[in-house]
């Protein structure tokens, strides 16, 4: 279960279309321990257009993943929410940073109905995805990864931001368990709700709203690190649509994105699955497109 949004994109490809849930305007992340984030202006989320059937027209549009601007012109999202072999040749990407991107996307796709570029333009500028070519790898470094390069002057034309701040290499391993078990962490991102009783079973409602959340340390592995989102901890975490979002270590009184949302348990009760990005696979792909410290 890899943390994309919802089936009503219409992919064939069940990793880009992992499990339905409702397009209802509502909380993202957790419902419980949950607040927005409209001050977390770096983190977006990553819009898409294609056609499943006309390569050279695209008549959909959606938001599919969310995301974190990492410099002026670099928006760090996860692998599985761009790769290739899961979209139709003519998919396009977008960034959005807006706060509430669902409404934004009602309210152009009212001002342009039928034009799905129109829509997209009006909520995001256009990118070029660069997918990391190991993915999809073991399970032991999945390198699932990747970024999407915008024009810095467009992005700062839009919207005023601060790039994320991303960790030195080994950070992780150096603070070691002990130290993350007194970490404080932070899921933000624009995914669906906790999973909820509906008709014909479970739902996920909600989504396309910036949120946040409080997480623990659970536990810290070669290229993951995993994060409690208990309610009865005091936590909350990551569902649909979170995917390639960024978790934020509070270190120093600073805010370290240590790493992006990838999985987890398909409620969204339990525990966020999260890809390091201080390790060196993340590294080495980072390193063309971003200053690493």
């Amino acid at each position: 279960m890899r943390r994309t949004s919802r089936t009503s994109l219409g992919l064939a490809v069940a990793a880009a279309a992992a499990l339905v849930a409702g397009t209802g305007q509502a909380s993202a992340i957790n419902s419980y321990n949950a607040t927005p984030a409209p001050e977390r202006t770096e983190v977006g989320a990553l819009v898409a257009t294609w056609d499943d059937d006309d390569p050279a027209t695209p008549d959909q549009v959606d938001w599919v993943c969310s995301g974190t601007m990492v410099d002026a012109n670099t928006f760090l999202t996860a692998a599985h929410c761009t790769a290739a072999f899961t979209w139709p040749p003519n998919v396009r990407f977008y960034v959005s940073l807006e706060q509430d991107v669902q409404a934004a996307l009602d309210a152009a796709e009212a001002q342009h109905p039928g034009d799905p570029t129109a829509v997209a333009q009006a909520v995001g500028v256009e990118g070029v995805a660069h997918t990391e070519p190991g993915y999809p790898g073991p399970a032991s470094d999945s390198h699932d990864i990747a970024v999407i390069e915008v024009p810095a002057a467009a992005m700062a034309a839009r919207w005023t931001f601060t790039p994320a701040t991303l960790p030195a290499a080994g950070l992780l391993d150096r603070l070691g368990n002990r130290a993350l078990d007194a970490t404080g962490f932070v899921v933000v991102g624009y995914g669906t709700e906790e999973a909820q009783r509906g008709p014909g079973g479970h739902v996920h409602p909600g989504g396309g709203v910036r949120m946040k959340a409080p997480e623990g340390f659970n536990a810290l592995n070669k290229t993951w690190i995993r994060l409690d989102m208990h309610e009865q901890h005091g936590n909350g975490g990551a569902c649909y649509g979170d995917s390639g979002g960024p978790n934020f270590a509070v270190l120093g009184g600073e805010l370290v994105l240590v790493s992006t949302t990838i999985t987890g348990d398909v409620p969204c009760y339990a525990t966020n699955v999260t890809y390091r990005t201080d390790t060196a696979t993340a590294r080495a792909f980072l390193a063309p497109f971003v200053a690493l410290p």
